[in-house]
């Protein structure tokens, strides 16, 4: 079931996103006088198919991995006398572009309406407050505290955790300076600091954005107590529900949930005696953890219980309430941020400063899809918008066969005054096909890595 759970929500993501590309294409083709012959969701065989009154064909294919537009054009077969003026190809250039533009603004677009509707709604998140400080790290040498807030990053506030993340993230890869803005709990003090980064985090497959920095966040302490177990695991075996709190094994207290998970993983194979309490009654069990190996052939245990996160402290808590025109203005801004920081992610992707083994593939669009929806509408909207700027992004790349491809052809024409030459566009149609493939296949390679 969670198989076609998943299944199911990537095909309804992959269904929006391609509907709303291709019906940019088509409205504005539509406006322009082109004739639309064909409007599909996905590729291969029509599974449904109907028609309009100006003859337009509408289908859902087989195939639920894209989509197109297909307008009449002289290029692609013979055309009626009577039809000419309706042909893509007979269009002025200027025409021309805004058709081809108007994919990508599409997703562009849906990306301002989500996080409009998003921040309407009212955000919320919970302050970076710093728990501890590595010697000698970013952090330490720019004189950073545990207990201090984060309020901002090179001059950018960082009102909560999420925001944080993204400037750090914006940073991958640079060198140079990073200032930082902090204050005390309950003091409007703000204090300046600033150390030097070198290609900070560059190359790194998983890179720890708060790690990289020697900070440690504050979250509360988490006591030994279960929230989840996992179905056929040794904690069932053993009879373990949630609620259920752990007092000792083997005799070891067990204070908080890290200290039982490290007992637990240095004993694979070894029977634990357990001591838990469920309500007001103390309990003992022998637990013996599973033996399992990790990608670099280490062995530890494993149960298969997960914790009941406390609660964070709701002075953290951060909220932000935006009237219709604060939330638009937010809304162009988050999409604005996501398509810069898209670009300087591809660029320093180029550079080698950014692994490419972050490069993802449908797979793990897939995944995070699913897990997105089942953490609520709130989350899986937000993923949608962002899916949505990198789609709008990435057919903008100026790389033939993709929409920026065909605008690099266009303006070209628009500046020298003739069209670029046949055998120059399909040499180029031929290089982005083999750039285009290639940029698949290795995605695909690095979501069978990650399996």
């Amino acid at each position: 079931m969670d198989m076609l759970y998943t299944i199911g929500v990537t095909l309804a993501t992959l269904a929006v996103l391609v509907a709303v590309h291709e019906f940019g294409h088509f409205w504005v083709a539509r406006r322009c006088g082109v004739k639309v012959l064909r409007f599909s969701i996905g590729f291969g065989p029509a599974l449904v198919r109907w028609r309009d009154r100006q003859e337009t064909e509408y289908s859902i294919a087989a195939i639920p991995l894209g989509g197109y537009v297909k307008m009449l054009d002289e290029r692609e077969g013979e055309v009626p006398v009577a039809e000419l003026d309706r042909a893509f190809n007979r269009k002025p250039v200027l025409q021309r572009i805004a058709v081809v533009s108007a994919g990508p603004l599409a997703n562009f677009l849906l990306a301002i309406l989500v996080y409009w509707g998003l921040f309407m709604a009212g955000e919320s998140g919970y302050a970076p407050v710093i728990g501890e400080i590595e010697a000698g790290s970013v952090a330490d040498v720019a004189g950073l505290e545990a207990g201090q807030e984060i309020v901002s990053v090179d001059g950018v506030k960082t009102p909560t955790w999420q925001a944080l993340s993204f400037r750090l993230l914006d940073r991958i890869g640079d060198t140079g300076t990073i200032a930082f803005a902090v204050k005390y709990p309950d003091s409007q003090v703000v204090y300046s600091s600033q150390a030097h980064i070198d290609r900070w985090l560059a190359g790194e497959e998983q890179p720890d954005l708060f790690g990289g920095l020697g900070i440690t966040m504050y979250t509360p302490q988490v006591p030994p107590v279960v929230g989840q177990v996992v179905e056929g695991g040794a904690a069932e075996l053993s009879g373990l529900r949630p609620g259920d709190q752990v007092i000792s094994a083997d005799g070891v207290p067990m204070p908080l949930w890290m200290d039982w998970v490290e007992y637990v993983r240095a004993r694979p194979q070894q029977a634990i005696d357990l001591e838990y309490r469920r309500g007001m009654e103390l309990l003992r069990v022998v637990i013996t953890p599973e033996r399992v190996v990790d990608d670099n052939g280490e062995a530890f245990g494993r149960v298969g219980l997960g914790v009941e996160l406390p609660d964070m402290p709701q002075e953290l808590l951060r909220k932000f309430d935006r009237g219709p025109l604060d939330a638009l203005g937010a809304s162009l801004s988050r999409t604005g941020e996501l398509t810069i920081f898209t670009l300087k992610s591809i660029k320093k992707m180029l550079m080698g400063l950014i692994s490419p083994k972050n490069l993802s593939g449908p797979i793990t669009i897939a995944k995070v899809a699913s897990a997105s929806a089942k953490s609520g509408l709130e989350a899986y909207v937000s993923f949608l918008a962002l899916l949505s700027v990198s789609l709008g992004v990435l057919n903008l790349l100026p790389i033939p066969v993709l929409d920026g491809g065909h605008l690099l052809f266009y303006f070209t024409e628009l500046l020298a005054g003739r069209p670029v030459p046949e055998k120059i566009q399909a040499l180029g149609y031929q290089v982005g096909l083999f750039l285009v493939l290639g940029i698949m296949f290795l995605a695909l390679y690095n979501d069978f890595s990650r399996l």
